[in-house]
């Protein structure tokens, strides 16, 4: 075989393989099977992502109402923190009322009790009385409450009736109207000093 042959052959085998490559690329329409294969291997896909979404949405959705119901927990809690505060309050000055020793007093001379005249006192080592213990009566019991106070006279409230003639009238509505002209003639609008 010579040179000539070989590269006339080596031509003739050329065109045909690059139409065997034309025909191997060359577009087909791919069956109506295939398409359904592809969709369903994306089937599982969108499957999975819809319920992450869905499961995302709820969750987020019960974490807001929980943080709800929390929040309504606090306020009641805090409502009932409040009342019972005031509560403890209010006791605390009833309390306070209780200990007064003006209401110890009070109490103590409901019940027919008073203070000694002169008190004793009992040693308790040696059980010796010291002073001279007498026994208490009813004109010994001291005032508790004050009584009602007196003004003293010179606070009093004095009434001072002055009769007006109609020419005394007429004379301080004179000056008061002079005093109300010579006030305006004073002011900065009308006066020549305020124009300065």
């Amino acid at each position: 075989m010579s040179h000539s042959q070989a590269t006339t052959t080596g031509r003739s085998r050329l065109p045909r393989f690059a139409e065997a490559a034309v025909e191997r690329a060359r577009l087909t329409v791919v069956p109506p099977r295939a398409l359904g294969r592809s969709q369903a291997a994306r089937t599982p896909f969108a499957v999975l992502v819809l319920l992450l979404l869905a499961g995302g949405v709820v969750g987020l959705l019960m974490f807001n109402t929980h943080m709800q119901q929390t929040s309504f927990t606090a306020t009641r809690l805090q409502d009932e923190v409040d009342t019972l505060t005031a509560q403890k309050q209010s006791l605390a000055l009833e309390l306070d009322g209780l200990r007064d020793p003006q209401h110890l007093g009070a109490a103590a001379q409901a019940l027919g009790m008073v203070a000694p005249p002169e008190p004793a006192f009992v040693r308790l080592s040696d059980g010796a009385v010291l002073g001279n213990p007498t026994p208490a009566t009813s004109a010994d019991s001291v005032q508790i409450t004050p009584g009602p106070s007196v003004k003293p006279p010179s606070i009093e409230r004095r009434t001072v009736i002055v009769e007006a003639t109609p020419e005394d009238q007429a004379v301080r509505s004179k000056r008061g109207q002079d005093a109300a002209q010579g006030s305006t003639a004073d002011t900065p609008a009308t006066s020549t000093d305020g124009d300065r």
